[in-house]
């Protein structure tokens, strides 16, 4: 008897590789983006298979937010219910944090103009307010986090 090749495997090593090689300056908040939610200024889509990605245009703000992320995904644990974050969150806890963040963040600083359609200048905002990572109201951006609802998928089957 042969061996079975399990094909959606490779096929998924297959994206991953190709989408690393045209994607070299992956956008960190790709599922807000993805989710329709929030946008960015810096971010650009590609699509790839059936699939759609977002890339980032700059490495400067890529870092920030790269930073930014891995500040807010280590004080969001609990919330997530994560002892600790040493790889990929579930889709769902990345989606919860990366909207509800950028959209607490956004009522958190009320400044006029300011909306979720440019992370980047949220989160750049946020900087310019709270003058370093460290001293970002996490306490209230937890709460924002954790109040945030993921949309339900919708159902096309009738």
């Amino acid at each position: 008897m042969g061996k079975i090749i399990n094909t959606h495997n490779m096929d998924e090593i297959e994206y991953h590789s190709t989408y690393k090689d045209i994607n070299p300056t992956r956008c960190v908040f790709e599922k807000a983006i993805n989710s329709r939610v929030c946008n960015c200024a810096q971010s650009s889509r590609f699509n790839l298979a059936d699939r759609e990605g977002v890339s980032c245009k700059s490495n400067a703000a890529q870092q920030l937010c790269v930073t930014i992320l891995v500040s807010l995904r280590e004080n969001a644990r609990f919330v997530i219910q994560q002892k600790s974050i040493d790889g990929q969150l579930p889709h769902n806890a990345e989606i919860k944090i990366q909207n509800g963040a950028v959209k607490g963040l956004v009522k958190i600083l009320q400044i006029d103009g300011l909306n979720e359609q440019d992370i980047y200048a949220v989160l750049n905002a946020a900087l310019e307010s709270y003058k370093s990572i460290d001293n970002l109201p996490y306490s209230k951006l937890i709460q924002e986090i954790s109040a945030y609802k993921i949309r339900r998928a919708r159902n096309n089957k009738k």
